[in-house]
């Protein structure tokens, strides 16, 4: 058949992938559409690769234009100004650097530099040309044509194909432009305004906004039929979006542009309520799970002069309010009728909460270098659970990191939300400028097993890293409409004794504001300011009506709305959730403040131990008296308090009873034979209590039971003691010890849901005192053994001339509860002045096991220790 009679031939996998040639930009050609089979004709035989090349495809002509754009760009005078004054800059520098007579390692790093950062630019060009082409093509073409990068109908037996649903995409692209300028408009443009605001540019805004013809695709289709509210549908839509767009902004003076934007990542859909009248559905509500991978390319004056981290600075504000927008807590509610309220749709439902102790890390990479080669790295942690990102505190130095850093996140849903941990090196840089190196990424952590378990303490290792870990302790939290369950979590906070640590979850729904007036004072300033500007006309109108927004706050946490032009009863219908420490003595501050004077024009205070005696700890659509405002100004709101509850902890499955059976039994010898050597060994630890007063050994000598070998294997030694011994701990001691060197009295606690050793050393009695003319300055040092790294290492102040030393020092260990049990306490005291003829430091010492089970009680374990002779480190 002739070529013109010819229709859109199938393309066999081996031509449709040609390895570009990487010493020759090569153009960018369209990806052929496949026919459907009732179009070609049955005698048609498959063209040459000549012949394919050179055929016309039907939807190239998008990406064809984007070629010729880039063709016609590289030849601009601006392309050629650029490529002069590159050149110039560069035989410029080589030439400095010869006649200041400097070493030619001035050189080395720009010339990396420069290389590096254009590989880089080829890669990112590379990719988003190839997104462009696959997202022009047919599914088919795409699997052929990348068959690393599979729809997610492959890969998951659950997500169903959407074909039908990028056909209805493609149809309504067109008319989706006006919406999408509105959306930029008036949410992403004030809010990245206000960012840059921060660094001191200003005049941030968008000039135009063309989304381009390429729409979005839709990879699969996931729909929710379990563990889903009878009156709401939730599906899940594999969202891949690479697009020819064209949008400009101006910075202050300075033009720019953004192209090729691509976004790709799951966007849940929810429709709620269900009703019984046309559309079926009262509203939507669309936002990305996690945030979504987002790339684009910064044109225009911006990138040409490439000044030190603004380009970086920009991007990295954009994505995030991309992310304040449409990433969980963040939603787009969308309402479909009218039977159906606002607050139904838009205020925050959290499901729960999400503690997060993040502990430590161990055996890092050493990014930084030193003058000696690889020297360590200033770590910190990232965790990201959805648009909500916590950062712990940076570590100097150090590869084995202890942040015991605790954070919190309201949880939305729990149907396939992750929690991500990044570990990165702090190194100082310009602000805005990316420096910092990654130490690796973890595997996300899916809510739905943390709740399952109610307490998820693991370590994980780290991937895109050679070696490492981290610490991690994860608790779920639900919420109840119970004030009587407020105690209860209330006293578990005191016990963590982290005071960021909240009882109660705030929910605020902010509907709007009536008959806002502006005080004559602050109109009389404004007309002033005005007049001085010879702006008269809109003098009179701003002075008729304020532009209003509102602040809301519960302690430190601030949460803004939209500003709404020249109404002096606006309607914003947003919604905010607060965490709360102690509704009893917190209070929700509400100001509302007009933006062209910066001053409040109304104000209201709402005590929360109120809502703790409302129904069901909500209040509705009530209107509120606002004050410093005219007396019929109104504020409508709604609020609901939820109480934090432990959910269900898992209890895990132990052998240790079926374990201790069997070796008890496999002990041969009877157990009378054995029993005298048993009660000398609980004689011997007897001996940290002896010496309290004659009375108590006496009575400890009376009541001591005969114990078996197996009991004394397989307790801890504070258990075979509190088996045999009741006794009182006394604030005095009239001994000097077993050895004569005095005895020590400390306390130990361990916490286990905060991974924590407290070590108090109350005192020491009956130092001796070897030469009346030297009288001991004492102080304790303290070491976790095995090992006495110099992390573990503690040490209280010395006291002077003292032989019954007082100090009642507090330390802290992190260390998780495995490896609590095969760990030692070593305590040593010391003096200043030379002690004994040899000059020692060292008075004497002592080793404490930690398997001791007194120890993780709340009241722990507090005794006085025997001080023995000094005993060489292994």
């Amino acid at each position: 058949c002739s070529e013109n009679n010819f229709t859109e031939p199938s393309v066999p996998l081996a031509d449709f992938i040609v390895p570009p040639d990487t010493d020759q930009e090569t153009p960018i050609v369209p990806l052929a559409k496949l026919p459907d089979m009732s179009e070609v004709p049955p005698t048609a035989a498959p063209p040459t690769a000549a012949a394919t090349a050179s055929l016309p495809a039907n939807g190239s002509t998008a990406t064809g234009t984007v070629a010729k754009v880039r063709t016609s760009d590289d030849g601009s005078i601006f392309s050629l100004l650029y490529s002069v004054s590159k050149k110039v800059a560069i035989v410029g520098s080589i030439y400095l650097v010869g006649y200041m007579g400097w070493s030619v390692a001035w050189l080395i790093a720009p010339v990396i530099l420069s290389v590096a950062r254009d590989q880089l630019a080829k890669t990112s060009e590379k990719k988003r040309d190839i997104a462009k082409a696959s997202a022009l093509a047919s599914e088919k073409d795409v699997i052929l044509a990348r068959i690393d990068e599979l729809p997610a109908w492959v890969y998951f037996p659950d997500v169903e194909r959407a074909e039908w649903l990028n056909k209805i995409l493609k149809q309504v692209w067109p008319n989706a432009n006006h919406f999408a300028r509105t959306l930029v408009k008036e949410t992403i443009e004030p809010n990245v305004a206000l960012a840059l605001s921060q660094y001191k540019m200003n005049g941030f805004r968008f000039d135009r906004i063309i989304l381009g013809t390429i729409p979005p695709r839709i990879g699969g289709v996931k729909i929710y039929d379990k563990n889903v509210d009878r009156n709401e549908i939730i599906m899940d839509l594999d969202l891949f979006y690479a697009s020819d767009c064209d949008i400009n902004f101006y910075l202050g003076g300075m033009k720019g542009g953004i192209k090729d934007f691509q976004i790709h990542g799951w966007v849940r859909v929810v429709m709620k309520p269900l009703i019984r009248s046309m559309p079926l559905v009262g509203g939507l509500q669309i936002f990305f799970l996690n945030n979504p991978n987002i790339d684009f390319n910064l044109v225009g004056v911006i990138d040409f002069m490439d000044m030190p981290g603004l380009s970086d600075l920009l991007r990295r504000i954009i994505v995030e309010q991309i992310g304040n927008v449409m990433v969980l807590p963040n939603k787009l509610p969308i309402s479909l009728s009218e039977e159906v309220s606002a607050v139904a749709l838009k205020m925050p439902e959290p499901e729960g909460l999400l503690r997060i102790h993040v502990v430590e890390a161990k055996n890092l990479m050493k990014k930084d270098i030193s003058v000696l080669g690889k020297g360590k790295s200033d770590p910190y942690a990232i965790i990201n659970v959805g648009a909500q990102e916590f950062r712990t505190q940076i570590i100097d130095n150090n590869v084995n990191p202890k942040w015991d850093y605790w954070c919190e996140a309201s949880i939305f849903t729990t149907i396939n939300h992750l929690v991500g941990f990044s570990l990165w090196d702090y190194d100082q840089s310009m602000p805005g400028v990316q420096a910092d190196d990654i130490l690796g990424r973890l595997a996300s952590i899916d809510i739905s097993s943390v709740i399952k378990k109610g307490v998820l303490d693991t370590w994980l290792t780290l991937e895109e890293a050679k070696h490492g870990d981290l610490h991690v302790r994860l608790q779920w939290y639900k919420l109840t409409a119970d004030p009587n369950d407020l105690q209860q979590i209330l006293l578990e906070t005191q016990l963590l004794r982290v005071t960021t640590m909240s009882s109660a979850v705030l929910s605020v729904f902010i509907d709007s504001a009536r008959h806002l007036k502006v005080s004559s004072l602050r109109t009389l300033f404004h007309t002033w300011h005005l007049l001085n500007r010879m702006l008269c006309l809109q003098q009179a109108r701003a002075n008729s009506k304020p532009d209003p927004y509102l602040v809301c706050s519960v302690n430190k946490q601030k949460k803004q709305t939209a500003m709404i032009l020249r109404d002096d009863s606006p309607v914003w219908e947003q919604g905010f959730t607060f965490l709360v420490t102690n509704p009893d003595n917190e209070c929700l501050n509400v100001k509302i403040y007009d933006q062209k004077t910066g001053n409040d024009i109304g104000q209201y205070t709402y005590t929360l131990s109120t809502l703790l005696k409302q129904f069901n700890m909500e209040v509705i659509q009530q209107p509120f008296q606002l004050q410093k405002s005219g007396p019929e100004s109104k504020l409508y709101m709604s609020l609901s308090l939820r109480i934090l509850k432990a959910g269900d902890i898992e209890e895990p499955e132990t052998l240790e009873p079926a374990a201790a059976l069997a070796r008890s039994s496999s002990v041969k010898t009877p157990e009378a034979t054995v029993a005298p050597a048993a009660v000398k060994d609980a004689q011997v630890v007897n001996k940290r209590l002896s010496a309290e007063s004659p009375i108590i050994e006496e009575e400890s000598v009376k009541v001591a039971p005969v114990i078996s070998a197996s009991a004394s294997m397989e307790k801890p030694i504070s258990e075979v003691v509190s088996t045999v011994l009741t006794h009182r701990m006394p604030e005095m001691t009239s001994s000097g010890g077993e050895h004569g060197l005095g005895r020590i009295q400390l306390s130990l606690t361990y916490s286990a849901q905060r991974q924590k050793l407290d070590v108090t050393i109350h005192k020491i009695m009956h130092i001796p005192l070897r030469d009346p003319s030297s009288i001991p300055d004492p102080y304790v040092k303290l070491y976790l053994l095995p090992g006495r790294s110099k992390e573990s290492k503690r040490k209280t102040s010395v006291i002077k001339d003292n032989c019954n030393p007082t100090y009642d020092a507090s330390f802290e260990y992190l260390i998780s509860i495995a490896e609590l049990r095969h760990t030692e306490l070593e305590v040593t005291v010391c003096t200043q002045k030379g002690f004994l003829s040899s000059g020692s430091p060292i008075i004497g010492m002592l080793k404490i096991p930690l398997d001791d089970s007194d120890i993780t009680t709340p009241a722990g374990l507090k005794s006085w220790f025997d001080l023995q002779p000094e005993l060489k480190h292994e």
